[in-house]
């Protein structure tokens, strides 16, 4: 079929496709994309909390002349969005986090237009105000009713491999209670801390922590102990449990402290806190939190395969509410999704991410969008991994690699946190839910 256009049409499109618009290059009748007024407002709000003076980043992003160097690089980084470190899958599964840190696509526009056009940086005088940062973090769930910290300091030698420190502490715990909000604070040694795990060792465990490192020739008995608690992570505030619901902890119970360290050319000595807050003695939440994986536990993993797929199956015998959702692999980790297989045999992916091995995310469901499963629902984790050298993590694709605790064997597990519910709210909740909005996720 032929199409005819006038001949002033025919002008106006010649016109256009003779002199397009360059790369970053704004349109005549839009504002120049600048650092002070566009760019600066985006970095205080999602990268400088990492990106300071005496934080873990590699360089500072406070001002013009310390982002301007690094222009191509924050470029490259937020467009693959990389930066900041947020890896689900945008087109598939729940996309409502309360803790999301990643960039919304105008931020991400604004930034590679101000690349493109040459990194200008404006008028000083549209800057944001500077960020006030505390030279401490403090308590985000009140004040704690028990504090705990490790035996003694971790000195992170001033060069070297990351360390896996895996430490067990007694917060002396006397009698049963259940928590209300948990948070870990660094109090030595910020600059070195990447990420801090806590787990819970009831009493009737076996297992217990070595305190021993978790180097490239680690020891078999090293690894996670106990059942996951919370994780810290730079920019991370507390955790505190939905209404009506909270953490059962037993007396007597211990906690292992694992941390990722890496030496910054000083040694450092390191120690971390973790505050409990309670809920009053005597009162009991109405949903009580629970932890666990969705693993596989067997990893085949021959040299030099790429996209070695591992699945674990978890079955609810109760109505459920998800919480969060965490890929846990080690460093040929690539990508990890959850799935629901409903009983009815319809399946709904719940949740992708690509991993990376130097940020361990626990991503946590807003409440209008936590997944809702009935009883019956088989969580479905899948796992691939990458050990060849393209895998930047990966220091020795000719190995054949199989499941264990250290990192330089393979895990392929997803950490939940969930909460059963009765039949009378399940079907109260999703009512509810129905009449908000579509569901928020896709299924096949």
């Amino acid at each position: 079929m032929r199409f005819a256009f006038p001949g002033s049409l025919a002008l106006v499109i010649v016109a256009a496709a003779s002199s397009p618009l360059r790369a970053g290059q704004s349109a005549p009748d839009q504002p120049q994309v600048t650092f002070a007024k566009d760019v600066a407002p985006i970095l205080q709000n999602n990268c400088q909390v990492c990106h300071r003076p005496g934080s873990m980043a590699p360089m500072s992003l406070l001002t013009y002349a310390d982002a301007r160097p690094w222009a191509a690089s924050i470029r490259r980084k937020v467009a693959a969005r990389e930066m900041p470190p947020w890896f689900i899958d945008k087109n598939v599964g729940v996309q409502h986090f309360s803790n999301d840190r990643s960039l919304t696509d105008r931020e991400i526009d604004a930034i590679v237009k101000w690349v493109d056009a040459g990194a200008p940086q404006g008028n000083p005088a549209d800057m944001p105000p500077p960020r006030q940062w505390a030279n401490t973090e403090t308590w985000q769930i009140g004040t704690p009713d028990v504090i705990v910290t490790l035996p003694k300091d971790v000195i992170v030698r001033a060069k070297g491999p990351d360390q896996w420190p895996d430490i067990l502490a007694d917060p002396a715990l006397a009698e049963d209670r259940y928590i209300q909000g948990v948070q870990i604070i660094p109090t030595k040694g910020f600059p070195v801390i990447h990420h801090i795990r806590t787990s819970i060792v009831e009493p009737s465990d076996v297992s217990r922590g070595s305190g021993k490192l978790d180097d490239t020739d680690g020891s078999l008995e090293v690894g996670e102990q106990g059942v996951f608690l919370n994780e810290y992570a730079i920019g991370k505030q507390g955790d505190v449990f939905p209404d009506g619901s909270g953490r059962l902890i037993k007396a007597g119970t211990k906690i292992n402290f694992q941390l990722h360290v890496h030496p910054n050319g000083t040694e450092t000595p390191t120690n971390v806190t973790l505050g409990l807050k309670f809920y009053p003695r005597g009162y009991a939440p109405r949903h009580v939190i629970s932890s666990t994986t969705v693993s596989a536990r067997q990893v085949d993993i021959r040299p030099h395969a790429d996209n070695v797929r591992s699945d674990g199956y978890l079955t609810l015998k109760k109505p459920a509410r998800l919480l969060s959702f965490q890929p846990h692999m080690h460093n040929r980790g690539k990508a990890e999704c959850l799935e629901a297989i409903y009983p009815t045999g319809r399946v709904e992916t719940l949740s992708c991410a690509r991993f990376r091995f130097n940020w361990h995310i626990n991503y946590v469901y807003s409440d209008d969008a936590a997944p809702l499963l009935p009883a019956g629902t088989v969580l479905h984790s899948i796992m691939w991994h990458d050990n060849t050298a393209a895998n930047p993590f990966n220091n020795d694709p000719d190995a054949q690699i199989t499941y264990g605790q250290r990192t330089v064997d393979e895990m392929a597990s997803a950490w939940i946190s969930w909460y059963f519910m009765s039949d009378e709210d399940f079907k109260k909740e999703t009512d509810a839910r129905r009449t908000q909005r579509p569901t928020l996720t896709r299924s096949r």
